[in-house]
């Protein structure tokens, strides 16, 4: 990440990569396909971790709590410290082919969840929006809190706000409307 800091991600190479990491170029294709893949490493670690927790603590009758709980309660600092996920965010949202990929990567996880909460009972047009819903509430509360300062926010908190936020535009059919 600090080659792709100082030379920007467009002017770093595969071969530069390597160098930094004192491996071949050979060895860097082995472990990632291409320089995109390095930015999304812990990708596949993240998504089966995710996948594994909402498996196990999905509740059908609330699948959009069961998604954004998921997600709020992983402990994303295992990740890296909040600065680095600050500058690895800035990064994707400048880049248009890292953008792409993240959107790609947020996508599968919203096909998988929505298999898993499909899997708990969940009707599948419900499941897809839970999944689907549940990942953008928690990117907004995830970009809130790597704008907040270290240590001051919560981000369980700031996902309930959003959850909150969110439940004032689109609040509950009244019984009358059912």
């Amino acid at each position: 990440m600090e080659l792709f800091e100082e030379r920007g991600f467009q002017n770093t190479t595969a071969v530069e990569i390597a160098k930094r990491a004192r491996v071949t170029t050979r060895t860097f294709f082995r472990y990632f396909a291409d320089k995109q893949a390095v930015v999304f490493a812990d990708a596949e670690r993240l998504r089966a971790a995710l996948i594994q927790q909402l498996g196990t603590t999905a509740d059908a009758g609330q699948p959009l709590r069961s998604v954004t709980a998921v997600l709020a309660g992983f402990d994303w600092e295992s990740l890296g410290s909040r600065e680095s996920q600050r500058r690895r965010d800035r990064m994707i949202a400048s880049n248009p082919e890292l953008l792409e990929r993240d959107l790609m990567k947020q996508h599968e996880m919203a096909e998988a969840f929505s298999g898993v909460l499909q899997e708990e009972g969940v009707e599948p047009c419900a499941a897809e929006l839970a999944a689907r819903v549940g990942i953008d509430v928690f990117r907004t509360a995830y970009r809130r809190w790597l704008a907040a300062d270290e240590g001051t926010a919560d981000l369980s908190a700031i996902v309930e706000t959003v959850v909150a936020a969110l439940n004032s535009i689109a609040p509950a059919p009244r019984e009358s409307e059912t």
